[in-house]
């Protein structure tokens, strides 16, 4: 394999208190001795990465998890010889305080005793999240794919185990969140918001939506985009316009979410309906 080409993206984003974000690529990279305010959580994509944490050295290879706890002394470089790709985040404690509260800890920010993990399936949603962070300018989305990210990587790799155990919610608490998604689906309304309006928090309230209405929320606000949008084409509307209108970013987004719900285009669904649309 090629030696990788270095280079260095770096973002930020405003979801649940403001998270920093890296996307990178390293070959000669050394860091030195360092600490972050934040977590440092990473996915290796490619090669593998030495780093030293907690008194030790510690060798991540590709598909496992990177996990430095907050102000913890740390470094890295390479340990392939082709350099390592990797994708991080930096969430602050105040976060994790928050997350450990709403599952029912009394330990503040959590500690994740473990510098290196292998869990494939968590990768796979710090993965998603990711490309979603990258790609997506729906806020519920955003907020619900983070959010359930870092619940589940307290719950498995934190010091404390956790066991959840769902509270006693009023249906009609619910209903007030599911009503709101069927009346504004194009409202760009965020996870923290739906969970005010249900008096839940945002943990409890990911978990009852989908338990009683089988879908989490953003994609339940997806879904009724979907509807609109039929709804729109279905009267003439111009594909560019049913996107904005019913709540995308714009045509590309609708296109792929459309085509997923549906099987066909949106053009292909005009098409069958009739409707005399200009493109």
């Amino acid at each position: 394999m090629a030696a990788l080409k270095e280079r260095a993206e770096f973002q930020f984003t405003k979801e649940l208190g403001g998270i920093e974000l890296l996307d990178a690529t390293y070959h000669k990279q050394n860091f030195s001795r360092h600490s972050h305010e934040g977590y440092t959580i990473g996915v290796i994509e490619a090669g593998a990465q030495l780093f030293y944490r907690t008194g030790d050295n510690h060798i991540a290879p590709q598909n496992s998890i990177i996990l430095v706890n907050a102000d913890e002394v740390h470094n890295g470089c390479s340990a392939s010889e082709n350099g390592w790709s990797y994708r991080a985040m930096y969430p602050l404690p105040e976060l994790f305080e928050s997350i450990s509260q709403e599952l029912g800890l009394n330990q503040g920010a959590p500690y994740f005793p473990q510098a290196v993990v292998d869990d494939p399936e968590l990768a796979h949603i710090f993965r998603s999240a990711f490309n979603i962070l990258n790609s997506s300018d729906n806020s519920l989305l955003r907020e619900s794919i983070l959010y359930s990210a870092l619940v589940k990587l307290v719950a498995r790799h934190s010091k404390t185990s956790i066991i959840f155990n769902d509270v006693k919610v009023d249906k009609k608490h619910l209903l007030l969140v599911k009503q709101f998604l069927d009346d504004y689906p194009e409202v760009d309304v965020s996870l923290e918001t739906l969970a005010t309006m249900a008096g839940l928090s945002a943990c409890h309230l990911l978990r009852q939506f989908q338990k009683y209405f089988g879908l989490p929320p953003h994609t339940y606000q997806i879904q009724n985009r979907i509807k609109r949008a039929k709804k729109l084409l279905q009267q003439g509307s111009k594909i560019l316009d049913v996107a904005l209108d019913s709540g995308f970013h714009d045509q590309s987004h609708f296109h792929r979410h459309f085509k997923r719900a549906m099987g066909v285009t949106p053009g292909t669904y005009v098409k069958a309906v009739g409707a005399n649309i200009v493109q």
